[in-house]
């Protein structure tokens, strides 16, 4: 075993759009697994959008990262040594390890995984974070009911994807925003979307909007809220009476940009009169529903019933290029970067 470990911390805080010079590759003295405690060797970590929010000191639902800590993430990889009962050399495990190489924990904060849901990398979308964000804000805010129209922005990413195809699973008409033709391509080919509009083709919400009517004749019931911005606007012109909104993400507001594209009193007004139920949610704090969740998804992934993409960068020393990419749209489905 190596006497020392990489990771990468926060060197600096962003002023809008995070740089290369935010991060810092560093050397450090390999961990030593406590009583209780495991040492991992990450294989792959995953790149996620509100890892943006941690590097802000800003007052938020969870602590920032700090200066010269370890940039936060989940990751998998295989039990090196070990001083739990619970676990065993050889074995594969998730766990929040950071942008690093190695990682230590609690045995109350790994979890095995079951080889028979596919590959460990899954773990870090379709059944990991993501997947579970796009179950519980589809079933137990959305309520869908078949014949139902449903919108989902970023379409084509680990949550969007997920959120559409259990929504057509159930029988409602489903139609995702993207970024590109490829990607509406991808919504529609790959993950059996009914259409997919591209954002970048609409110069302004009144536009996209139009487009929206025309592909959602009977009106939105469900809009997957995971951008903000002019998607935002133009979706809720479309909203039916009594339609639900999660709110998953704003990723289209996260660097500070654009704050103005969605003037507070109209948006307000169309929650109003259309008597729409907006509900925000952070996973984190629906971890208890994660049972049911893999209960129901794991078998159908593992059958090869539910689709996914991942897009894996090479390098725990392109992580903060990849991360910086994948805020401006450029991966195309989980960012995911291997490690080992």
């Amino acid at each position: 075993m190596p006497d020392t470990m990489r990771r990468i911390v926060l060197a600096s805080r962003p002023d809008a759009a995070p740089v290369p010079d935010n991060f810092r590759l560093e050397e450090t003295a390999m961990p030593t697994p406590g009583e209780g405690e495991v040492l991992v060797k990450v294989e792959y970590m995953s790149l996620d959008p509100y890892m943006r929010g941690r590097m802000s000191a800003a007052k938020s639902y969870s602590a920032p990262v700090e200066i010269g800590e370890t940039m936060t993430a989940g990751a998998v990889g295989e039990v090196i040594a070990s001083n739990s009962a619970d676990f065993a050399p050889g074995d594969k495990v998730l766990g929040m390890f950071g942008w690093a190489d190695h990682g230590c924990l609690p045995a109350s904060q790994l979890r095995k995984l079951d080889p028979s849901h596919g590959p460990i990398t899954t773990a870090l979308g379709i059944l990991g974070m993501p997947g579970i964000t796009a179950w519980h804000g589809l079933n137990k805010i959305g309520q869908p009911k078949a014949g139902e129209t449903l919108v989902v922005a970023a379409a084509t990413g680990p949550v969007g994807s997920l959120v559409g195809q259990l929504a057509k699973a159930k029988g409602l008409r489903v139609v995702g925003i993207a970024g590109g033709p490829e990607k509406c391509k991808l919504a529609t080919e790959t993950f059996g979307f009914d259409a997919c509009l591209d954002h970048r083709a609409y110069e302004d919400a009144k536009a996209l909007s139009a487009a929206l009517q025309d592909a959602c004749p009977d009106g939105i019931d469900i809009y997957y809220e995971n951008v903000g911005g002019k998607v935002l606007a133009a979706v809720l012109e479309n909203m039916n009476a009594f339609g639900r909104i999660p709110v998953c993400g704003m990723i289209a507001w996260y660097n500070g940009a654009g704050a103005d594209d969605m003037p507070l009193a109209a948006a307000w007004r169309s929650i109003l009169t259309k008597f729409l139920t907006v509900q925000g949610f952070i996973i984190f704090n629906h971890y208890d529903t994660f049972p049911q969740f893999i209960e129901e998804v794991g078998p159908k992934v593992g059958a090869g019933e539910l689709r996914y993409l991942e897009d894996v960068a090479e390098g725990l020393e392109n992580a903060p290029e990849t991360f910086i990419s994948m805020l401006k749209g450029g991966n195309t489905g989980k960012q995911i970067v291997k490690i080992a």
